[in-house]
């Protein structure tokens, strides 16, 4: 352990330094707090400022913090205590394990003196933590659990098969029981958390799970004071894997890059590790928190993709950068990873820097907020050196992310604001429509005088007026 090291590090969610134990309770739940969610090193003779004190008769100090522990803990607690010498100045060090608890200061009892640390604060657990915490200890997971009163009619079967058709898997009651989306329950089968998240019939999910959906939003400068464009993705979780991807392409800027008299468009945010942080933050959610969903923030500057729910309980930053994997929603993951979305656990965080890197993206940011963890990726450079040139076709961003027209029309617009030649069969054929939607979808852009069609009928284009 190096003590020089420790004494420079800030506070944070598994260092906490006190002054000296004049005060035991706010050492004691430190101590509840480390235990129960991953962990941490205690450092007594350091003030708030930095500045070392020391710890007098600090022999007596280790005998009446051992004491301490073992009369004022529930369960029974055994920290590692120890002394050690920095500049001549006595120290004691304490260091706590994640064990399965929940621990609790006995005198508050096992609801109320129950504390999880969050960043570098101790915090009572509310009644969701503190069910999570109890669930850990059973190692089961939320969506696990039974929807005692519903029965498989609150799954929509025809989805479920329309997922699984392409593994080949026939679905039926013995099968959605192995999946977990049924589970035993008073000598029936119930519908789990899980099932319902995913597979609910559209009115039974918004009765029980109003919050399980993701909310996305493009705001005009660096803070969230002014609304552009925003969405709240329809359905289950699932159908953003599909949905949030356009929304990002509609909100976001395209440089342009020359090469071998090829064109290659580079998005501002690299799409595969935007994709592989999506899936995680469905897959990783705490559901149990109510009134917190998935979101995903476009600004001037950054996008960030959060989801409700700290790390799981025993898990720190550095174990999720080593690729230590530890599974919260254990039914959303089985099914994520029959659908080939999630296939090596704990991969996940290299994937997305090795993504970032391989095409020229800054690193991530990775944040740990309380009960939210997000993810902040920044735009290419590409990007932004494109959207300060002096160039005829000024179109980093793809198109007015106000104008009044539908996702369809957007993607045509995009394209023809990035150069592309395109028209009634491109557009049809990307989005699986007639062709004469897909000329009424363009007309309609004509009579609002967002396009032009210019040239002869054989052999002219379409483009943006004012292009």
């Amino acid at each position: 352990m190096n003590i020089s090291e420790i004494l420079i590090s800030p506070e944070g969610k598994t260092l906490e330094f006190k002054r000296d134990i004049s005060s035991l309770k706010p050492i004691l739940k430190t101590l509840v707090a480390f235990a129960n969610t991953a962990g941490g090193i205690l450092l007594i003779g350091r003030g708030s400022d930095g500045t070392v004190y020391g710890v007098p008769e600090v022999l007596q100090a280790e005998e009446c913090l051992a004491n301490a522990i073992a009369d004022s803990i529930r369960p029974a607690m055994m920290p590692e205590i120890e002394i050690y010498s920095h500049n001549e100045k006595p120290l004691l060090i304490l260091r706590v394990f994640h064990w399965k608890g929940p621990f609790y200061l006995k005198a508050d009892g096992p609801v109320k003196g129950v504390y999880v640390r969050l960043g570098s604060t101790n915090r009572q657990a509310g009644p969701e933590i503190l069910a999570e915490l109890q669930r850990s200890m059973q190692n089961r997971s939320f969506d696990q659990l039974p929807c005692h009163e519903l029965s498989i009619k609150a799954l929509d079967i025809e989805k479920v098969q329309r997922v699984f058709t392409v593994t080949g898997q026939q679905i039926n009651e013995k099968k959605l029981e192995s999946l977990e989306l049924l589970v035993p329950y008073a000598e029936g089968l119930s519908v789990s958390n899980g099932g319902l998240i995913l597979f609910g019939t559209d009115d039974v999910r918004q009765r029980y799970f109003p919050d399980a959906r993701v909310s996305c939003a493009r705001f005009r400068g660096t803070d969230k004071s002014e609304f552009i464009d925003r969405i709240d993705i329809a359905g289950s979780v699932l159908n953003a894997i599909d949905e949030v991807p356009r929304f990002i392409r509609r909100n976001t800027r395209l440089a342009a890059k020359i090469e071998n008299m090829q064109r290659q468009d580079i998005p501002e945010y690299p799409e595969l590790a935007i994709r592989e942080i999506l899936v995680n933050a469905i897959g990783h959610a705490d559901y149990s928190l109510s009134g917190m969903r998935i979101l995903v923030g476009i600004y001037a500057d950054r996008m960030e993709i959060q989801n409700p729910g700290m790390l799981p309980f025993g898990m720190t930053m550095e174990d999720l950068k080593a690729g230590v994997s530890k599974i919260r929603n254990r039914v959303i993951a089985r099914i994520f990873r029959e659908m080939g979305l999630m296939e090596e656990w704990g991969s996940g965080y290299s994937r997305v820097i090795h993504a970032c890197q391989f095409d020229g993206y800054p690193k991530p940011d990775w944040e740990e907020l309380g009960t939210a963890f997000r993810v902040i990726f920044y735009p290419h450079p590409a990007v932004l050196e494109y959207s300060h040139a002096d160039v005829p076709v000024n179109v980093p961003v793809n198109v007015p992310v106000n104008v009044p027209v539908n996702d369809r029309q957007r993607w045509f617009m995009e394209q023809l604001a990035v150069g592309k030649h395109i028209g009634t069969s491109d557009l049809s054929n990307y989005w699986s429509i007639s062709e004469k939607t897909a000329k009424r979808n363009i007309a309609d852009l004509k009579i609002k005088g967002l396009i032009e069609f210019v040239g002869a009928p054989k052999n002219g284009f379409y483009r943006i007026v004012g292009k």
